[in-house]
């Protein structure tokens, strides 16, 4: 299927999870919404390169609507960076202001706004969470834990992040069989300075990716579960970014935030790709 040339876009990052951004307001997605466009276009040798494409669409009841695409053309439900990258976005195009807005997604409504210069997001309440998820253990993992921030997560307490094979390990937990839709996996630990450090293996991309939203959550919240942090957490991303997860509890109910870069890194137009 072609692609028509000329669909300006905007490339974006979130903490090194980068996505390709297209106003699908007025002019539907049509082609560009294929499984195989997606691929074609998130290629990082031979398209644009990306980990994801999201399209800004409208809605009946928020400001805006968003779709997002894994870069092998998969629906993904929600995207906690491609979700902050949003917020900034939203806020450069005037569709909302600063100081607050909501906008939809596949896994619900998100509350944004601009927290200290930075985009920051609230989800909705995590599900389905276990602190530990029943699955063997290999040498150099401390616990795992399984938690659904918008998409299924399993979090693995690690005594290192750097000796992790993200790609061998993850890719095994990632397609265990007692997960029904598969999950994103994240490998956390504290390193000598004191700091959380998160590497993750992004189910849709089936690799390691530089940083993961919702899996930093995850990885705060059970980190607070597991009594080893406070309610809010600094996650340092593979990139060498900062997310900063905020737990909450209202009424008995979680509510977690999220905040962290979210950078346009330039605008253009796709050719035939």
């Amino acid at each position: 299927m072609s692609i028509p040339a000329g669909r300006p876009f905007w490339k974006m990052s979130g903490s090194g999870n980068d996505f390709l951004f297209f106003d699908a307001r007025e002019i539907p997605p049509g082609a560009l919404a294929a499984p195989d466009a997606i691929e074609r276009i998130c290629a990082r040798a031979t398209g644009v390169g990306a980990d994801g494409v999201v399209f800004l669409q409208n809605d009946v009841n928020e400001q805006l609507r968003i779709r997002y695409f894994n870069r092998d053309g998969s629906l993904g439900e929600l995207c906690g960076n491609a979700s902050l990258c949003t917020t900034r976005l939203a806020i450069e195009l005037n569709i909302a202001g600063a100081g607050g807005f909501k906008f939809a997604t596949d896994a619900g409504v998100i509350a944004a706004r601009l927290a200290e210069g930075l985009p920051e997001i609230d989800l909705q309440p995590p599900t389905g969470v276990r602190p530990d998820a029943g699955l063997p253990l290999e040498p150099g993992e401390v616990r795992m834990g399984f938690a659904d921030t918008g998409v299924p997560h399993l979090v693995v307490l690690v005594e290192d992040t750097d000796t992790v094979d993200v790609d061998r390990r993850g890719g095994m937990l990632r397609h265990d069989p007692s997960l029904a839709a598969g999950a994103n996996v994240n490998f956390v630990a504290k390193d000598a300075a004191g700091r959380w450090r998160m590497r993750t293996f992004e189910r849709g991309v089936e690799g390691e990716t530089l940083a993961c939203g919702t899996g930093s959550v995850a990885c705060g919240l059970l980190l607070g579960i597991w009594g080893l942090t406070g309610p809010e957490t600094a996650i340092q991303t593979r990139s060498g970014r900062t997310l900063t997860v905020t737990i909450r509890d209202e009424g008995g109910a979680t509510k977690p935030s999220l905040r962290g870069e979210g950078r346009i890194v330039f605008v253009g137009q796709l050719a035939e790709v």
